[in-house]
């Protein structure tokens, strides 16, 4: 095989930037297997390590010489992994080579290995990453289900009482009352509906994962009326951490399922800042007609 050193400067840099990237990969896959039991995840993973370090060593013997892999991606996308799941993980990694693919077309002029390689990139990682099951994506639904309620609910009621009540702590008080009940029923609700489909998820599981999800949106969105003195602030301070917890789920959302995190994101925060308004007008609307003032 013909050194890559004979080739002009541009087309090395593409070799070893490719080289890198493999071994990087390699480890990545490597490094997720190596933290789960024995199972079908984890000889996916090890499936997909072994294909990365047979493309570095097809490279190697064009370049002849080793190149470290990037400690930095090995410690970011593990670390993802242990945190939000090995699917999203992989599909965030999988979001950045559209620059990848590009060079294994350019290098396919000069190696004609690439083709193989860049088809193999594109065709047999997709389809182990099919075979990956996580328990997470399983109860998706029920997050998705935990988060939306909280979100449209909990941000309606705390603008319909910042107005009616107008003391952030008292707010807080009655909104993490009604976000506690809300999310107990919920759980319930969910526990009920996972054991009606007598399907796989589990009804404890799926109970567990909505009455959680909702329970953290609340602690979210109370937040600000416990440290903050004017309770409109803390309103528009919590709209706005409804929006960071709606764009943070979207985008998990778009990465994991492939979906556009547009529609997603502007979907439900439409919902529940619809719904927030209409809740703060009604609570001005019952202030005026009931007449109620709260001593601050």
């Amino acid at each position: 095989m013909a050194s890559s050193n004979t080739h002009p400067p541009h087309i090395q840099e593409m070799l070893r930037n490719r080289q890198r990237d493999e071994i990087t990969e390699y480890h990545i896959y490597r490094k997720l297997a190596e933290h789960l039991s024995e199972g079908n995840n984890r000889r996916v993973l090890m499936r997909i390590a072994e294909m990365e370090k047979r493309h570095y060593d097809t490279w190697k013997q064009y370049s002849g010489r080793e190149v470290p892999p990037s400690r930095l991606k090995i410690a970011l996308y593990t670390t993802l992994a242990r945190l939000f799941g090995i699917t999203f993980a992989l599909r965030l990694m999988e979001m950045g080579e559209e620059k990848a693919q590009e060079e294994y077309r350019r290098l396919a002029d000069y190696f004609p290995e690439a083709s193989q390689v860049l088809q193999e990139e594109m065709e047999h990682e997709d389809a182990l990453m099919a075979l990956i099951n996580e328990e997470v994506l399983a109860y998706l639904g029920s997050v998705v289900l935990g988060l939306n309620d909280a979100l449209v609910e909990l941000t309606g009621a705390l603008a319909g009482l910042t107005f009616a009540l107008q003391n952030g702590p008292l707010i807080a008080l009655t909104g993490t009352i009604t976000g506690v009940a809300a999310a107990f029923s919920m759980a319930v609700s969910e526990y009920l509906s996972t054991k009606a489909e007598k399907g796989e998820r589990q009804p404890i599981r799926a109970a567990a994962y909505t009455g959680i999800a909702y329970l953290l949106t609340v602690m979210v969105l109370i937040f600000p009326f416990l440290v903050l003195p004017n309770p409109y602030i803390s309103l528009a301070v919590s709209l706005g951490l409804s929006l960071g917890v709606i764009a943070a789920f979207s985008f998990y959302r778009a990465v994991v399922y492939r979906e556009s995190f547009r529609a997603n994101f502007v979907e439900m925060a439409v919902l529940s800042l619809g719904v927030a308004t209409i809740s703060f007008v009604l609570g001005y609307v019952l202030r005026e007609i009931f007449n109620i003032e709260v001593e601050v």
